[in-house]
């Protein structure tokens, strides 16, 4: 089992460790032909469970995202962590906004790097590939509103503090999936204009379900514990952190039953 920072511990421990256990670990995978290394985390023995795959901020696969398959794994879902980066790229804080960005730059090489990764998670032994979801973190939030963007068979997208980008005319009528935002009121990544923006985009397809959720006074990376730049934009609150995760777990019941 991986030890974490205590700050990481603290959250990870509000889910109870099942008497059965959980196993956990790094993965490493190809997808036309880039190196990728992710981690898998499910529960002990034999059995299919509900996947979701966790996509990371803009430092890659960390602890935190670690961290965060456990406590899935914890709920009785095998979660995986995507790397979208690939095995050798994992930037420093103050490189980490142009590598995420290129993603911004180019959404056709995100969403097969989305896919492939998705694709990946399905395939696992431990999966029921018929129930599916997909949760990602500030860049991982962004990333899983594109991955739906592309009309995945994915039932559920949970978007942490992620940047509310809209598409081109007309593709939200490809989403499936059922989307949950859970975003700070006082995030300026995602400002009034770009939320009323991606809902104006949401309600030209009235065929989608989706809900967003808006925490009072919660800056960007409202989530992660060792957030603190207010002067930035980007701070942890520990109530919003709390209510996003509940606010995910009963969404994630609901949807898969």
């Amino acid at each position: 089992m991986d030890i974490y920072a205590p700050n990481l511990t603290a959250i990870l421990d509000r889910e109870p460790l099942p008497a059965s256990g959980i196993e956990s670990g790094d993965v490493d995978y190809t997808a036309d032909g880039v190196q990728y290394r992710g981690y898998l985390a499910r529960p002990a023995g034999e059995g299919r469970h509900p996947g979701v795959m966790v996509v990371h901020d803009w430092l890659g696969v960390t602890d935190y995202v670690r961290m965060r398959c456990d406590m899935l794994a914890r709920l009785g879902y095998t979660a995986f962590a995507a790397d979208l980066y690939g095995a050798d790229v994992r930037p420093a804080p103050e490189d980490a906004a142009g590598v995420a960005g290129g993603f911004y730059q180019d959404r056709a090489l995100w969403r097969k790097r989305l896919t492939e990764a998705f694709a990946y998670l399905r395939a696992q032994p431990s999966v029921d590939a018929a129930r599916t979801a997909a949760i990602g973190y500030c860049f991982g939030g962004s990333s899983v509103l594109e991955l739906a963007r592309t009309g995945a068979d994915v039932d559920a997208v949970v978007s942490f503090h992620g940047g509310l980008l809209t598409g081109p005319e007309g593709e939200a009528s490809q989403i499936t999936a059922k989307v949950l935002v859970l975003h700070g009121a006082a995030d300026p990544v995602a400002p009034d204009d770009a939320m009323l923006a991606f809902e104006n985009d949401l309600r030209t397809a009235p065929s989608v379900d989706w809900q967003l959720v808006s925490y009072a006074n919660a800056m960007h990376a409202f989530t992660l514990p060792d957030a603190d730049a207010p002067e930035q934009g980007a701070q942890f609150q520990a109530t919003a952190e709390r209510r996003s995760w509940a606010a995910m777990k009963a969404f994630l019941a609901e949807v898969f039953g």
